[in-house]
């Protein structure tokens, strides 16, 4: 008879949370119990959590359990004219963006240059994250001329949609003009703000939205949870 090692387990518990035996939000089975089932010692199963959790299939809170991840891998297509709510709804979630904060500063660096400033332009940073479903997916920064959308925090808040604040300011549409992304180790205060294993990539994204004749209008760097969300490219996304 084989072995029963942690990457049996492991593979078990994938295929249970696969098959939906075991389904988002479901807690797991303690330990203990894991360790009878499968006839091992509890370091053994620990070890299985740990990978699972890596993979963004489990999530371990402290005092309370560990669960099936209710975050569905959802795809996020970049195109010509990429809109987070028009990518996501469809997919049959509930999507949610929070205000984290703002502030104006001096643009430097890749801010400057990505809006084409000139130096000692202020720009208006606005902080913010997503959740799907109750469950954090990406948060970041976007960054605007302060002398052209000074406002722009307050115009959001009011009418909800970036579409909607643009038309505001005479932008009757919006491409995405530049988009480039690599993935990495997330910070110690990233995993906690995604509420994901420490060990789990993110993926960092820059962007730069114009107007159709090219003029910058915002310049964005976002971090992704890399388990949370797959990314296509190419066509539009109107």
């Amino acid at each position: 008879m084989p072995q029963t090692t942690w990457t049996t387990i492991r593979d078990a518990l994938a295929e249970d949370i696969e098959t939906g035996t075991l389904e988002p939000g479901d807690r797991l089975a303690t330990e203990p119990q894991l360790a009878e089932r499968f006839g091992v010692g509890r370091h053994s199963v620990r070890r299985a959590i740990e990978a699972l959790a890596k993979e963004g299939k489990l999530s371990v809170e402290q005092g309370r359990g560990t669960f099936v991840e209710a975050a569905p891998l959802l795809t996020y297509a970049i195109g010509q004219r990429t809109r987070l709510r028009k990518n996501l709804l469809p997919q049959g979630v509930e999507v949610v963006g929070d205000l984290l904060g703002a502030d104006r500063m001096t643009a430097k660096g890749r801010v400057r240059k990505a809006l084409r400033l000139k130096r000692g332009a202020t720009v208006v940073q606005s902080r913010r994250i997503t959740r799907v479903d109750g469950v954090p997916i990406a948060f970041g920064a976007t960054y605007h001329d302060a002398d052209r959308f000074g406002d722009i925090v307050e115009r959001r808040d009011l009418l909800g949609s970036l579409t909607e604040v643009y038309r505001h300011y005479g932008i009757d549409d919006y491409l995405r003009g530049e988009t480039t992304m690599h993935a990495r180790p997330a910070r110690l205060e990233e995993a906690k703000m995604l509420r994901q294993h420490p060990e789990m990539p993110v993926i960092v994204v820059r962007s730069v939205d114009t107007e159709r004749d090219g003029t910058p209008i915002a310049f964005a760097q976002v971090v992704w949870s890399a388990a949370r969300v797959k990314f296509t490219m190419g066509g539009d996304n109107d």
